[in-house]
C-alpha cells in the first residue's frame, strides 16, 4: 500500500514535468511547425513511456541508488585508510561512468575515435576526478580555486584541439553525469560528509558532480590531441513513416530489447560492487536489502521505459521540429521557441529531481526544491537561446564558454560556498538524457536545414545547458546573501527609527 501511494506521488511529479513539453510541441505542430502524423504519434507514445519511466525511476533512485551511495560513502571514510579510499573512489567512478547510458550515445557520434577507447578514457577521467573530489571533502579544500585551476587547463587545451571537436569535448562533461551517475555520486558525498563533524561538512557534500564533470572534458580533449580528428561527420537519423498502429508498436518494440540489454549491462557493475560491499563490510539486514533490491528493479524498469520513449519517440520529433522552424520565413523565431522548450524540459530530467530533493534536505529547506527548479529552468532557457544563436550565426562555442565560466568562477568568490558547490553540480545534472534525446536533435535539425557545420554549430548544446545554471543558481546565492545582510541591519535601523521619536532627555537617560 505504501508503494502504491509513493507511485501515485511520483506519477503526479512526472505528469507535472512532462505535460508542459507535450503542450508546447502540440502547439507548434498545429501552428507554425506542421509535422507528419507518423512523427506525432511516435512523440505521443514516447511521452507516455517517458512519464511512466520517470515515475518508476524517481521511486527507484529514492529507494536504492541514494541509500547505496550513502552507505558506501560512510564505510569508505570509516576505514581511515587513504589508499583504500582512493582505490575504491577510482573504481566507483570508473564503473558508474561505464554504466551511464548517455555515454554510448555520444560515443557513436564522435568521429575518428573508437567507441571503447572514448568510453574507457572518459571513465578514467571520472574515476580520477572522483578521487580528487573526495580528497577535497576529506581535507576541506575550497572548491572555487580548484575549479579555476582545472578550467584554466581545459581552455588552454581547447585552443589546440580542432574546432569541430571542441563542442563534443565539452558535451561529454554533461553527458557523463546522467541518471545513473548523479544519484549514486551525490549520495556518496552525503555519506562521506556524515563522518565529518565540522560546520562545513554539509556544504562540502556537494561539489562531487562538479569535479566529476571536469574529468571527461579533459579526457576527450587529450584524445582530440592524440587522434587529431578533422571532421564531425553527422548522419541524420531516419524519420519514421508509419501507416498503422501495428507499425507504430513495432517501431518501439525494436527499441525495447536494445535498452533492456543496455540498462542491464549498465546496472550490473554497480549491483556487483554493492553486493561485494554488503558481504564484506555493510552486512545490512534482510529487510533493508530487500528494499534496495525492489528499488533497483524500479530503477531498471524506469530507465528502460524512459530511454525508449526519449530515443524512439522524442528524438525524431526534436530533429524534425528543428528543421521545420529553421526553414520558415523567419528562422530567428527558433530562439524564443527553444528558450520556452528549455525552460520546461529541464523539469523532465530524472537526475534533476534527485538533486533538488537532496538540496532541500541538506539545507533544511533553506534552499527549496521549487527555487532550485526555477533557477535551473531559467538557466536552461538562456542556454537554449544562446545555442540557437550559435546555430544561426556559426559563432565558435568558446566565445560563449570562456566568458561564461569566467563569470561563474568570478561570482563563486562572493557567494556562500554551498551555493557554488550546488551550482556546479546542477550544471552536470541539468544536461541529461532529455537534452541528448530532444534538444541536441532539435539543434541538429536546425543546423541541417540552415546548411551549417554540424560538428561546430549543433554540438555544444549539452555544454551550454551545463554552463548557464552555474550563473543563475549562484545569482540566487548573491540575492540570498544580500537579503541576509538586510535582515541583520533591519533591527538596528528599526531601533534607530524608534529612538528618533523619543524626547532628547529620554534618549540621554537611555
Amino acid at each position: 500500500m505504501n508503494y502504491t501511494r509513493k507511485l501515485k506521488e511520483k506519477l503526479r511529479e512526472a505528469l507535472t514535468a512532462v505535460l508542459p513539453i507535450i503542450g508546447i510541441v502540440l502547439l507548434l505542430c498545429f501552428s507554425i511547425a506542421p509535422i507528419s502524423p507518423s512523427i506525432l504519434l511516435c512523440f505521443l507514445l514516447g511521452a507516455v513511456l517517458l512519464i511512466t519511466g520517470m515515475m518508476f525511476f524517481t521511486l527507484g533512485a529514492e529507494m536504492a541508488m541514494t541509500p547505496m551511495g550513502e552507505r558506501v560513502g560512510t564505510c569508505m571514510t570509516r576505514t581511515r585508510k587513504l589508499w583504500v579510499m582512493v582505490l575504491l573512489a577510482f573504481l566507483l567512478g570508473f564503473i558508474i561512468t561505464i554504466s551511464e547510458p548517455d555515454l554510448q550515445v555520444l560515443a557513436n557520434q564522435v568521429p575518428s575515435i573508437p567507441n571503447m577507447v572514448l568510453i574507457l578514457a572518459v571513465a578514467c577521467g571520472v574515476g580520477a576526478f572522483l578521487v580528487i573530489a573526495l580528497m577535497r571533502m576529506l581535507f576541506s579544500v575550497a572548491l572555487p580555486p580548484m575549479l579555476i585551476f582545472f578550467y584554466l587547463i581545459i581552455f588552454i587545451l581547447a585552443c589546440f584541439v580542432p574546432a569541430s571537436f571542441q563542442s563534443i569535448a565539452f558535451d561529454s562533461g554533461g553527458v557523463t553525469t546522467g541518471p545513473m551517475t548523479v544519484p549514486f555520486i551525490m549520495a556518496l558525498g552525503v555519506g562521506v560528509a556524515s563522518i565529518r563533524s565540522d560546520r562545513h561538512a554539509a556544504d562540502d557534500s556537494f561539489g562531487l558532480v562538479a569535479l566529476c564533470s571536469i574529468g571527461p572534458i579533459l579526457s576527450v580533449l587529450i584524445l582530440g590531441l592524440i587522434y587529431h580528428p578533422q571532421t564531425g561527420d553527422y548522419t541524420a537519423s531516419a524519420l519514421p513513416e508509419i501507416t498503422d498502429s501495428i507499425e507504430l508498436w513495432r517501431l518501439f518494440q525494436t527499441g525495447f530489447p536494445v535498452y533492456l540489454k543496455e540498462i542491464a549491462v549498465s546496472l550490473l557493475p554497480i549491483i556487483l560492487f554493492f553486493v561485494i560491499f554488503q558481504i564484506t563490510v555493510l552486512q545490512l539486514s534482510r529487510k533493508k536489502m530487500l528494499k534496495i533490491l525492489v528499488g533497483l528493479a524500479y530503477t531498471y524498469v524506469g530507465l528502460v521505459l524512459f530511454l525508449t520513449g526519449a530515443n524512439v519517440g522524442f528524438m525524431p520529433a526534436g530533429n524534425y521540429l528543428g528543421q521545420v522552424i529553421a526553414r520558415s520565413n523567419h528562422p530567428w523565431i527558433i530562439i524564443p521557441i527553444a528558450m520556452v522548450i528549455g525552460f520546461f524540459i529541464v523539469k523532465a530530467e530524472p537526475a534533476v529531481y534527485v538533486l533538488n530533493k537532496q538540496v532541500e534536505e541538506i539545507t533544511d529547506g533553506a534552499i527549496s526544491a521549487r527555487a532550485m527548479g526555477i533557477s535551473l529552468s531559467v538557466g536552461v532557457a538562456l542556454s537554449l537561446g544562446l545555442s540557437m544563436i550559435r546555430v544561426l550565426t556559426g559563432i565558435s562555442i568558446l566565445w560563449f564558454l570562456v566568458p561564461g565560466y569566467a563569470i561563474a568562477l568570478g561570482i563563486s568568490f562572493f557567494v556562500p560556498k554551498l551555493y557554488t558547490a550546488i551550482a556546479f553540480d546542477s550544471g552536470g545534472v541539468a544536461s541529461g538524457p532529455m537534452t541528448a534525446a530532444f534538444l541536441l536533435p532539435f539543434a541538429q535539425g536546425a543546423c541541417l536545414a540552415l546548411g551549417g557545420d554540424m560538428g561546430k554549430d549543433a554540438f555544444g548544446v549539452i555544454a551550454m545547458v551545463a554552463l548557464t545554471p552555474l550563473i543563475t543558481i549562484q545569482t540566487m546565492g548573491l540575492i540570498s546573501r544580500f537579503r541576509a545582510r538586510k535582515t541583520e541591519l533591519h533591527p538596528a535601523l528599526e531601533l534607530s527609527a524608534d529612538l528618533s521619536q523619543l524626547p532628547e532627555d529620554t534618549i540621554i537617560e537611555l
